[in-house]
């Protein structure tokens, strides 16, 4: 069998979880010493992939020079490739100083248990414009009606860099019991079930008939072995459908309509960005990192509203910095949909001859309000097993 391909920038993986339960005790123990940071719920979710080895090779947060070289080049001072900044904000660092270990708390769940512990090599200002400026170079806009730059925005310009030592993956591996994985389960996952040519396939939601024959056309046209469908488990914006409802959604979608061991179903502790073709990069190192050798990107990939271009995120991919660092490569798609002509599901390019009304599409707006009313979606749309999941939801709420 093949090797699977290398995680990014490195020959092994580098999670910074504390495995040893000894010294992840004493730790949790001795923490109850240290100066405490309460993060927020994006250095929170920072801590989580850097602890499962998803952001392998970074040892820990950046300081203020590696933040504004990989906002401004994608690469951090050493060269290394990184689309985004992994960082920690903070509004208040006053009781913390360069030197110390401190207990970073999280935010997400019940009495901020301590995360991880950081030694604090840095601790470095922003101003308002510089915060603006890296906002505008990771979102392409700073228009605070974009989720994630009103969320950037908001969390503060002090940034503590320095490395890091998790102790736990806050509330994933609880909420998401089988779901939640790290990069090296993956990688196990992949190795057991034989593969060496996995498509990764990135998903926030439920995912309907064309996004079903979307995994499987990348199956067919790369030859691959399988598909991991991926899913975000994180903070999502209002309106999208809870990682539970759609992690059975999905799971009976596989259980029925593919083939048997073609499809490992799992998620990643990580909050939805909404940065259009910076985030779907983070997603394709993320997904070299759990041994993929494919990622499939779709129209607006990982785009809130109309702030990119449609096919933005696939062009990302074709800049010399990212072609030159990602060994992963893309299964560039576009819509797929129901087509009435040919009575199967195609991508929408592919039917040249095609109107608009010669495809059954449905808005997410129709498909909420259908299903809140007890309205059966079209079989071209939805399979039925997995509509009915997704109705109990809607009427539930």
């Amino acid at each position: 069998m093949k090797n699977l391909i290398a995680p990014h920038g490195s020959s092994t993986l580098n999670p910074l979880f504390i495995e040893d339960s000894i010294q992840r005790e004493s730790l949790i123990s001795s923490s109850n010493d240290m100066k405490k940071l309460l993060l927020n719920s994006a250095a929170a979710a920072n801590v989580v992939m850097l602890g499962a080895g998803y952001f392998t090779p970074l040892s820990g947060f950046m300081d203020k020079k590696n933040a504004i070289s990989v906002a401004n080049d994608m690469l951090t001072t050493d060269g290394l490739f990184w689309p985004i900044p992994i960082i920690n904000l903070t509004k208040d660092s006053s009781n913390i100083k360069i030197g110390d270990e401190v207990a970073l708390l999280d935010p997400n769940m019940d009495g901020n248990p301590v995360m991880a512990t950081q030694q604090v090599s840095a601790i470095e200002k922003f101003s308002d414009d510089e915060i603006k400026d890296m906002a505008e170079k990771i979102f392409g806009t700073i228009d605070t009606e974009h989720p994630g730059v009103a969320n950037f925005l908001s969390l503060g310009n002090t940034l503590v860099s320095g490395d890091i030592k998790v102790l736990n993956f806050s509330y994933f591996p609880n909420e998401f019991p089988g779901t939640f994985a790290t990069a090296p389960e993956i990688r196990e996952m992949l190795i057991k079930a034989g593969w060496s040519k996995a498509v990764a396939f990135q998903t926030r939601n439920p995912m309907h008939r064309a996004h079903e024959e979307l995994c499987k056309m990348a199956l067919e046209r790369l030859e691959a072995d399988g598909v991991l469908i991926h899913m975000t488990l994180g903070k999502l914006k209002k309106g999208d459908i809870p990682g539970d409802i759609r992690n059975s959604a999905i799971a009976k979608m596989v259980e029925i309509y593919f083939p048997e061991n073609t499809v490992i179903i799992s998620g990643f502790g990580f909050d939805m960005l909404y940065a259009g073709p910076r985030e779907a990069l983070l997603h394709a190192v993320f997904r070299q990192n759990c041994g993929c050798s494919h990622l499939i990107v779709g129209r607006d990939h990982a785009g809130v509203g109309d702030y990119y271009g449609p096919f933005e995120a696939q062009e990302a991919f074709e800049l010399d910095v990212v072609k030159n660092s990602l060994k992963l490569q893309i299964f560039s798609a576009d819509h797929t949909a129901f087509s009435k002509k040919l009575n199967k599901v195609v991508m929408m390019r592919d039917a040249k001859d095609h109107s608009k009304d010669d495809f059954v599409l449905l808005s997410g707006t129709k498909v909420r309000e259908m299903l809140s009313n007890g309205q059966e979606l079209p079989p071209e749309f939805a399979r039925k097993e997995v509509a009915e999941i997704l109705m109990k939801y809607y009427q539930s709420i």
